[in-house]
């Protein structure tokens, strides 16, 4: 599971992974070039940060 998080979503990802896994999220911050071509999963701003399981 992955979810694009901006900086106002990252903790609604890091608790559906929660939630959802029961493990430890994995975040990593993206660098510009990943951020210019997508959106945050939970609105339309680009995103920092990559939540995965």
């Amino acid at each position: 599971m992955k979810y694009l998080s901006c900086k106002e979503h990252v903790e609604i990802a890091m608790d559906h992974i929660i939630d959802e896994c029961e493990a430890a999220p994995n975040m990593e911050v993206l660098s510009e070039q990943q951020k210019l071509s997508t959106t945050c999963s939970f609105c339309e701003q680009h995103p920092t940060y990559s939540i995965t399981d």
